[in-house]
């Protein structure tokens, strides 16, 4: 396994080491009263999985250094740089000073994701642990701290992809399409100070064809207050103020008479205030639908606000060459978001990852659709079901078995379907996604079509494409393709299903000095920038553009950047050059997007 080469990004060059990613986390739920605890941490790994115990851990003379929360000791802004193994324990020892609690007040403790499984301990007391590396969870803290200097300890194990948990790209033997496993916290630690009756969590769903909105309010109510806090909600529309009312269940709609639709041309988004007692939140929610809707030329394409729409996109790994899964920053997000947009894609696919909410609200505010996947987990995996046979054509029509989809365990099983639940639940709110990737390339599949059907019990809201690439059971709302050493021809589908190539390319594109491996990986290589964006140019107008008559409603190209020893990215791992030439490419996403009978710019309230 080739040693990866330092690449810093130039955000990360220049990270505040005090409080890095200092934004607030959660956009969608939002709290004045609320603190960053990013920064520098003390850390030890250890042999064996409670070694030291949660007593002998809050000695500091028994760490070995510092460690920049919420980087990964396996990424370079940690400055840990240690792989954590199965078997080890991390652990993590922050002294934090509160001040006293206020009387009908509670103390929240915020983790934005910890990978994979942790517990976490306040003066010495369990708080509580969570399993799953993907998702946020938070523990009331308010009867374990004392007014002044706390002592906030956590313990992490990560199997990686020796376990039951899902861990989607990360490996411990890295290599070729397959990244550095990491470890521990890698999302924003935070706190909240709430009232004792609070609104624990927020769900809106649009309802287009009605102009109106649907909220569900869930509170965390002592014992003894089984009924609702009075609560008023008041919507806008920038600064004005469009609808304000009573709230009298924890569940109401909104009308919306004369709203204004998002899209990517146009991603207005409406602002949300909620009082509900003595707590106080700010959200947001954007007008949209998805559906699949026949073109003039009656074949089904993918809606949006009723009208058939090209999803022209990136497949997009969410790999950083200085943080890992930690983005150096909120710029950073940005930037990258805004080159997508100026590149002329209105999608991006979110690769076998879960990210953090501000990158999803930045998507929303931006104007970019995503396709969201589920974490993939099990294994081994077999290479003759997962690589082999479907380069060949052979596509396997039962998945039941899991055998060869590395899905015999019972155990691991129950984690997806777990975490199927879970990743709904966080990202239903989110106004970009517009597609659930339950299953990719056969990694850990079982049972897709009845996961399709489970997928739609929880969201009738958007689509889903639910085995990407290959082993289609024919459920879901699209054929999925991916191609990469081959010519791309549209195949009939007996089910009717929306035509999509969901994979294709790999361009590869060497840039001296901004690559992290010395063994580059790639589907097929170019020397330099001009024969790579030529190629670029002729794959799209001589497959791509082409099968848009027959049905072809997206396109998802490999991919947004280079990651480690994968060199087939637009940009490079640290995004600092772009290999193609941008006006090839905006241009060759103004023909894709105006093939379509209804062209982005057209989107109006009807």
């Amino acid at each position: 396994m080739p040693a990866i080469n330092p690449l810093l990004t130039r955000w990360g060059a220049a990270i505040d080491k005090n409080c890095p990613l200092a934004d607030y986390p959660r956009p969608q739920l939002k709290r004045g009263n609320w603190r960053c605890l990013n920064g520098e941490w003390e850390y030890a790994i250890c042999g064996g999985r409670e070694v030291p115990d949660s007593a002998v851990c809050n000695e500091p003379e028994r760490y070995d250094g510092t460690i920049l929360v919420p980087f990964s000791p396996e990424s370079l802004l940690s400055g840990v740089c240690r792989q954590l193994l199965p078997g080890q324990t991390l652990w993590y020892r922050r002294d934090v000073s509160f001040e006293k609690i206020e009387k009908g007040k509670r103390l929240l403790l915020h983790f934005g994701a910890v990978d994979q499984c942790c517990k976490v301990y306040i003066n010495g007391s369990l708080a509580g642990r969570h399993e799953g590396g993907y998702w946020p969870f938070y523990f009331d803290i308010t009867g374990l701290t004392v007014k002044g200097n706390n002592t906030l300890t956590v313990s992490v194990t990560d199997d990686s992809d020796c376990g039951t948990e899902a861990y989607g790209k990360q490996k411990l033997k890295r290599g070729g399409i397959w990244y550095t496993a990491q470890s521990g916290i890698w999302q924003t630690v935070w706190t909240e100070i709430v009232p004792e009756q609070y609104i624990e969590s927020l769900k809106i769903t649009p309802r287009y064809k009605d102009a109106e909105v649907e909220f569900s309010l869930h509170f965390a109510l002592p014992d003894q207050s089984p009924s609702l806090p009075a609560a008023r909600i008041g919507v806008y529309a920038g600064e004005t103020l469009v609808f304000e009312g009573g709230v009298t269940s924890a569940a109401f709609r909104v009308p919306l008479p004369g709203f204004r639709p998002w899209s990517p041309d146009d991603p207005f988004l409406y602002t949300v205030k909620i009082t509900a007692g003595y707590d106080d939140i700010e959200s947001y929610f954007g007008m949209r639908e998805f559906s699949v809707v026949m073109g003039d030329d009656g074949l089904p394409r993918p809606g949006l606000n009723g009208r058939p729409i090209f999803h022209s996109g990136l497949l997009d790994q969410g790999y950083w060459s200085d943080g890992l899964y930690t983005a150096p920053g909120d710029e950073a997000m940005v930037w990258e978001l805004n080159e997508v947009k100026k590149l002329g894609f209105n999608m991006l696919r979110k690769h076998i990852k879960i990210e953090s909410l501000r990158w999803y609200y930045h998507c929303d505010r931006l104007g970019i659709l995503v396709w969201q996947d589920f974490v993939s987990g099990g294994g081994p995996y077999s290479n003759m079901v997962t690589q082999y046979l479907p380069f060949i054509g052979v596509r396997l029509r039962d998945d039941k078995g899991c055998r060869g989809f590395g899905r015999r365990n019972k155990d691991g099983r129950a984690v997806f379907k777990r975490d199927m639940a879970r990743t709904v639940d966080l990202l239903h709110n989110v106004v970009s996604l517009a597609v659930w990737v339950p299953f990719n390339e056969g990694w850990g599949q079982f049972g897709a079509r009845q996961i399709c059907g489970e997928l739609r019990a929880m969201d009738s809201t958007r689509l889903i494409d639910h085995a990407s690439g290959w082993h289609d059971q024919g459920g879901g709302d699209f054929k999925s393709y991916h191609i990469y050493y081959k010519r791309f021809r549209i195949r009939k589908d007996l089910q009717n299903r929306v035509q999509a190539l969901t994979e294709f390319g790999g361009y590869s594109c060497p840039s001296a000095g901004h690559t992290a491996s010395d063994r580059l990986f790639g589907y097929r290589m170019f020397k330099n920038p001009k024969t790579f964006s030529d190629a670029f140019a002729l794959l799209y107008r001589a497959e791509v553009i082409p099968a848009f008559g027959q049905g072809l409603s997206a396109a998802v190209y490999t991919q947004l950047s280079d990651v480690e020893d994968e060199i087939n990215g637009l940009f490079t791992y640290d995004r600092s050059v772009l290999k193609a030439d941008p006006e090839t490419v905006w241009g060759i996403n103004c023909e894709l997007i105006n093939v379509d009978k209804s062209p982005l710019s057209s989107y109006n309230a009807d």
